[in-house]
């Protein structure tokens, strides 16, 4: 077996289970999930009608590279969405079986670990997670708290993870600036995710700029996750090939992104995004991904073809959101300290101080007397230099219904009046 395989983390969700294993929730109540980012809104039915009316083409073998007019389709949604003055369809654009299967498998690609030398000249105290040896020089830089994929995906590439935190102080978003000269050194790929998972921050052309001149100063990827671009509120997030074209940078040089249909579309099911940007790298990914074997069904593409041609179902979706976000803000208010984030359907909450700050004892007060499942922060962060920036922080997906989230409220504010 791999031996990089013992270096993974057991992942948040396997830690929910087994903190809340000897658990039992109050009857009275029926389970509302918050903790899990599955949106719950009705998927848009013409997607749905346009999957069961291509079960035919199951017969058929998808080519890596996707139908030509769902890229097309994708390059003509990138122009439009992000005022870009043209992507080519056959080289800047590559379906994928969703952003997860892509974000890890483009690591496993682009990490060149040649180098089988330790890090031994980037001091740990500096963002490595000081659990960890590091493997080799190659270098990943990621959010912390983050995705938990970019880490594992890093790891079994055998490289090393480095964690900015994103902190109260810091308004929940990395200073880059702090990162030391020999990290960036040692940089092959940075990954943001724009609007953040969990903390909802959106990137400012200022921060886009930063990045990109230290890309280009070090040589590395710059890797945008933007799976919820499309939930805001007011003015849409500018996105990472939107910074390049402002920058006359049309090449997308060293720049991808990765976006996804199942936050914008509720289609979590579908299996439907895509990676865009360089062609240069997607060339030799597209090759990659012809021995990996993993391409979307006919029938996912022929429907995601109609989801992102369609951006009525998505204006609905941003305001039911909307709606609940309101809900929350007004009815809990004064009794969480609720920070409306800058885009995203999650809530980043400090724990209450009667739970001594620890978000494990409040998410099984959440469970055991309300029946909500909710996420706890420390589980989506990494301890770094003796701190865990998600440490006495919970996740609150606001995906269920505006009925159930007045539910969740009623029962929160019971919890937190006792």
């Amino acid at each position: 077996m791999n031996h990089n395989l013992a270096k993974l983390h057991p992942y948040p969700f396997s830690k929910m289970t087994n903190l809340l294993a000897n658990s039992t929730p109050d009857p009275a109540y029926y389970e509302i999930k918050l903790g899990i980012g599955e949106p719950k809104h009705t998927p848009p039915a013409f997607v749905l009608d346009e999957l069961r009316e291509n079960l035919d083409s199951l017969c058929r073998y998808p080519t890596t590279n996707g139908l030509f007019e769902l890229r097309q389709t994708i390059a003509h949604w990138l122009e439009r969405r992000f005022f870009l003055h043209h992507v080519n369809a056959n080289t800047e654009v590559l379906p994928v079986m969703g952003t997860r299967e892509a974000i890890f498998s483009f690591v496993q690609a682009v990490v060149n670990h040649d180098d089988s030398g330790l890090a031994d000249n980037v001091d740990r105290a500096d963002g490595l997670d000081s659990s960890e040896q590091a493997p080799s020089n190659a270098t990943v830089v990621m959010p912390n708290p983050f995705y938990q994929i970019y880490e594992g995906a890093a790891i079994l590439a055998q490289a090393t993870p480095y964690f900015v935190a994103c902190t109260l102080e810091n308004n929940f978003k990395e200073n880059y600036r702090a990162v030391p000269k020999k990290v960036w050194e040692q940089t092959q790929l940075l990954f943001v995710c724009n609007p953040n998972n969990p903390t909802g921050t959106v990137m400012t052309m200022e921060d886009w700029e930063l990045l990109i001149r230290l890309s280009d100063q070090y040589n590395f990827i710059l890797a945008s996750d933007e799976c919820y671009s499309e939930l805001y509120f007011d003015e849409p997030p500018i996105g990472l090939l939107q910074a390049c074209a402002t920058l006359g940078r049309n090449d997308f040089k060293n720049c991808v992104v990765f976006h996804s249909l199942s936050k914008r579309s509720n289609l979590p099911g579908l299996r439907s995004g895509f990676i865009a940007g360089d062609a240069k790298i997607l060339q030799s990914y597209l090759q990659y991904r012809t021995y990996q074997g993993c391409s979307m069904p006919i029938p996912h593409q022929l429907a995601s073809i109609l989801a992102w041609q369609d951006e009525k179902h998505v204006v609905q979706n941003r305001a039911l959101y909307k709606e609940k976000f309101a809900l929350w803000m007004a009815e809990l208010g004064e009794l969480l300290e609720l920070r409306m984030p800058d885009a995203g359907f999650y809530f980043w909450i400090k724990v209450p101080d009667r739970f001594n700050g620890d978000d494990e004892i409040f998410v099984k007060a959440l469970y055991e007397q309300v029946n909500i499942y909710a996420l706890a922060g420390s589980y989506l962060s990494r301890e770094v230099n003796g701190h865990n920036p998600g440490k006495g922080y919970v996740r609150m997906a606001l995906v269920a219904s505006v009925a159930e989230s007045r539910e969740a409220i009623s029962r929160i504010r019971k919890l937190l009046s006792c």
